[in-house]
């Protein structure tokens, strides 16, 4: 799995950090930041359920 984000779509709505803190952050200016893009397996389905919760589409994930 390969978990990216596109800051640049990013509204700062914060889902993906309180969804899988150990994978996603915000910075000063409430964009997303990624800490891990390369989870490992317990810290899959969080990332996974980030994915779909932010309401931009800035988180990618392939699999």
């Amino acid at each position: 799995m390969r978990v990216t984000a596109d800051r640049n779509v990013c509204v700062g709505a914060g889902l993906c950090a309180l969804t899988a803190p150990e994978i996603f952050d915000q910075d000063d200016d409430g964009l997303v930041t990624v800490f891990k893009s390369d989870p490992d397996d317990d810290s899959r389905p969080a990332a996974r359920e980030a994915g779909v919760l932010c309401p931009s589409g800035a988180i990618r994930i392939t699999e």
